[in-house]
């Protein structure tokens, strides 16, 4: 495997597989002067070009006819992988069938036929140089916009939780909203990738609706229960209260001492993390609505991170909070 060095050079690179050596130095001669060039001889060597240079390869062009398995594979496995390289396919043989089924599964771009016309050749990978630099800016510009909306939609599930909070226990408490989010911080939540080859914005605002709509319906069924099953808790029975509900509902907590020890982390950020389309699940309603039952007895839990795990420890609850809390909180997801 023959690899030119593509780092340094401004202009995406070109992968070239092909096992007859005198068309791959016959592909240098004509193309290097157009970008870098990097070749392979086989289909595996060119998926493993493709895995070690993904990210600055622009176009692919790739033989048919090689040893073991034939260029239209290699062809697949990059549009799979890799879909904004421009994919090309090239043979001396008529294989018509293989490469209208490669046009069809769309797994390359243009099919060119041996022996090549040297100044057709330039131009078709000028062209193809070209659709991959607009692929790589209207990626670029994708992601800024997914960035946006995803923070949008963190920013929306933080008010719906405080909203939740507000509409069960009242809007001057703040204290679980508070003591959720800081456990989510602690566990790290990130907001999960919104998949818009299935999505657009409007079904994105419908399932969130109707997901924060579930969720507030499962944390009032579950707040109702505690109220009604553990009316006039002290701080070591409203401890002890909580920490049951929690593993009657299959959440793994354990006790030590007055704290919770909470290691599973990433079931503190389902509802704020998870995609729109994943439902929430009745055991983190369980524990938002142990929140907000604490607090109506007058007490809170305090997170703090220890290792792999979260401590959660009783605190009075606090009854004063900045008016721009919420929005600090926003602004550390």
């Amino acid at each position: 495997m023959n690899e030119a060095k593509a780092t340094q050079e401004s202009s995406p690179a070109i992968i070239f597989v092909d096992d007859e050596a005198t068309a791959v130095k016959y592909f240098q001669r004509a193309i290097g002067s157009l970008a870098p060039v990097l070749t392979g001889g086989s289909v595996e060597e060119g998926k493993a070009l493709l895995d070690a240079h993904g990210d600055s390869v622009g176009v692919l062009v790739s033989d048919q006819r090689m040893p073991g398995e034939f260029g239209n594979e290699l062809l697949r496995y990059a549009s799979e992988r890799y879909p904004h390289i421009v994919r090309i396919l090239t043979t001396a043989y008529s294989e018509i069938d293989q490469t209208v089924a490669a046009v069809n599964l769309g797994h390359i771009h243009r099919y060119i036929k041996k022996p090549w016309d040297i100044t057709a050749l330039r131009m078709e990978l000028k062209q193809a140089l070209e659709l991959a630099e607009l692929r790589k800016e209207r990626d670029h510009l994708v992601r800024e916009k997914l960035g946006v909306l995803q923070k949008q939609t963190l920013a929306t599930r933080v008010g719906a939780v405080r909203a939740m909070s507000a509409t069960l226990i009242g809007p001057e408490r703040f204290q679980p909203v508070d003591t959720y989010l800081a456990a989510a911080v602690l566990a790290s939540v990130q907001s999960s990738e919104a998949d818009w080859l299935l999505l657009d914005y409007s079904d994105l605002v419908a399932a969130e609706s109707n997901r924060s709509g579930v969720f507030g319906h499962q944390v009032a069924e579950n707040l109702a229960t505690l109220r009604n099953r553990h009316a006039g808790s002290g701080v070591s029975g409203a401890v002890s209260a909580v920490a049951g509900t929690l593993e009657e509902a299959g959440i793994k907590v354990r006790r030590e001492g007055d704290a919770l020890i909470w290691s599973d982390l990433p079931a503190l950020t389902e509802f704020l993390g998870e995609p729109a389309n994943n439902a929430v699940s009745n055991q983190h309603a369980v524990w938002f609505a142990s929140l907000l039952w604490l607090d109506g007895n007058d007490f809170a839990l305090e997170p703090v991170r220890e290792g792999e795990a979260i401590a959660f420890r009783p605190v009075q609850r606090k009854t004063e909070f900045p008016a721009d809390r919420l929005a600090t909180w926003i602004e550390q997801f």
